[in-house]
């Protein structure tokens, strides 16, 4: 019989960050998320990712997925590279966005090329390919630290004023 494991998250109120994102610019919101001046959001606690790179336009998501994290065949499941690729586009899109100014994922289509195993460190770079008053566009990439391309994905959001 094998031995159980449990895993306990913990994460701050996501409240006051909330509040002040209606106040700040994409990018200033998201650097201060990556410096600690702002606690990351819960998925970030609960998936164990975080901010590696915010510059306007482009945005880097690192995370390191565990056993916890794995698919019945015994690699990473691709929900939870989905959510590093939906999280590291979103976001580039958040970073090209005005104080007030909001967005949501419309579609995201993710390519899985290969499925990497627990302990893996990866990384999702998200950027900007169109940026419009009603909608933007970008693309991603999941990479490990050789460079290795793990999977790949689009997305669409729709731009909330």
């Amino acid at each position: 019989m094998s031995q159980e494991r449990q895993l306990v998250v913990a994460w701050p109120d996501p409240a006051p960050a909330a509040e002040k994102v209606r106040s700040m610019s994409g990018v200033d919101y998201l650097t201060a998320m990556m410096k600690g001046e702002l606690p990351a959001a819960p998925i970030a606690h609960l998936l164990g990712l975080r901010l590696d790179v915010v510059e306007s336009g482009r945005v880097v998501v690192a995370g390191t997925p565990g056993e916890q994290h794995q698919n019945p065949i015994g690699t990473v499941h691709g929900g939870y590279l989905s959510t590093m690729l939906d999280s590291a586009v979103g976001c580039a899109v958040h970073t090209s966005l005005e104080a007030g100014v909001g967005y949501s994922t419309v579609s995201l289509q993710v390519s899985f090329v290969r499925g990497p195993r627990a302990g893996v460190e990866l990384f999702a770079e998200g950027r900007v390919v169109y940026l419009g008053k009603r909608h933007a566009t970008a693309d991603g990439t999941l990479r490990d630290a050789e460079g290795t391309l793990y999977a790949h994905a689009t997305t669409t959001c729709l731009i909330l004023r």
